[in-house]
């Protein structure tokens, strides 16, 4: 007999979710702002939808359509460094014709429009903005009367992976990013050289990461040693880890882990799914997917698609960009040539139903 969580039956589940809604569900989308976060929320709705162009993107949407009556789980969806709603649309469009609601915020100061609080500053926030867009739903009007949000769900690709394991109650500091590149800068060297433009910057940055070695623990500043994201063991027995109580499920894709300590990982105890890319050439997965996946036994691998890289987890991802990226020299920013994006696909099934699974029903 197959268990609930092997990927076959994972994958059946999703097609079977995808082929049951596929007839009936529409896809609309509109904008929500969550106390001053712009939000993104894609949602199922009868209303048909149309070819929409959004940016160099093009997306078929019922915008500004009725959401469709009854209860729905919200699925909240965090995006990646420098990252949008619109890329990681064909998921977010999946999850609403299975019947979810899903939110995209965009992260203050780390999206495609500003990118100033980009790493660990937007890290910290992360959590704590989902959490935010979770409560200002509660109290909207439109919302309220259609959101069943006693279990929510998240997904986080890339940098969205910190949001997700935080909100899992992984715990992260700075001090394992320095000591994770002090020993790994050159096998990981697009995260832990991320934003050093030349020679000389990389160099600063090894010598900082070096220089953390040479100071013992005790006499390191605050800023290095504090730990960020899920809760901390109580003394007398584990606590829940988690710092919002309703995220009950938690899909990733490609996510940045390597900062998380392998006990707080080990605490984690609602489900997780991981997708990961065996060419991602950003996030290295033997220090990021693998690492996770190694410590916290409360995860799963859902998919690990050969032959992919690290952004061909993202539907749509329009020619213009591509081809700019490309001349800009940024390939990470490129799709791996070759992938079958068909593979992706089956993918977001897994994500599909890997929700289902562990938010449905709703009452």
């Amino acid at each position: 007999m197959l268990s609930s969580t092997h990927p076959l039956r994972l994958a059946l589940l999703g097609l079977l979710c995808t082929l049951a809604s596929a007839a009936s569900a529409q896809v609309g989308m509109r904008d929500f702002q969550a106390q001053g976060i712009p939000v993104t929320m894609v949602y199922p709705t009868s209303e048909t939808a149309t070819p929409q162009t959004k940016g160099p993107f093009t997306i078929e949407v019922a915008t500004d359509a009725t959401p469709t009556q009854g209860r729905h789980r919200l699925i909240v969806m965090s995006h990646g460094t420098g990252g949008s709603a619109i890329a990681d649309h064909a998921l977010a469009a999946r999850l609403a014709r299975a019947g979810f609601v899903v939110a995209q915020p965009l992260h203050t100061g780390d999206n495609y429009l500003d990118q100033r609080l980009s790493g660990p500053a937007s890290f910290e926030k992360r959590p704590g903005e989902v959490t935010q867009v979770i409560d200002a739903l509660a109290q909207d009007s439109l919302w309220s009367g259609r959101l069943a949000l006693d279990k929510v769900g998240v997904h986080g690709m890339s940098a969205g992976g910190v949001t997700g394991i935080a909100l899992a109650g992984g715990q992260w500091r700075l001090l394992n990013l320095v000591r994770h590149c002090d020993a790994h800068a050159q096998d990981d060297e697009s995260f832990c050289f991320q934003g050093a433009k030349d020679a000389q910057a990389r160099a600063d940055l090894q010598a900082r990461y070096a220089r953390g070695r040479q100071v013992p623990e005790a006499f390191l500043p605050a800023d290095l040693t504090t730990l960020h994201g899920g809760r901390s063991p109580s003394t007398a027995q584990v606590v829940d880890p988690r710092p919002d109580a309703r995220v009950a499920s938690v899909s990733l894709a490609v996510p940045l882990a390597a900062i998380f300590s392998p006990e707080s990982l080990a605490r984690i105890r609602i489900p997780v799914g991981v997708v990961s890319a065996q060419r991602d050439e950003v996030l290295v997965p033997s220090f990021h997917s693998d690492y996770l996946l190694r410590h916290c036994t409360a995860c799963t691998r859902l998919a690990d698609l050969p032959g992919a890289g690290h952004r061909d987890v993202l539907w749509p991802s329009p020619d213009s960009a591509a081809q700019r990226a490309a001349a800009e020299q940024e390939p990470s920013r490129v799709p791996v040539p070759g992938f079958d994006g068909r593979l992706r696909d089956a993918a977001h099934d897994r994500i599909v139903a890997f929700h289902r699974q562990h938010l449905l029903p709703p009452p």
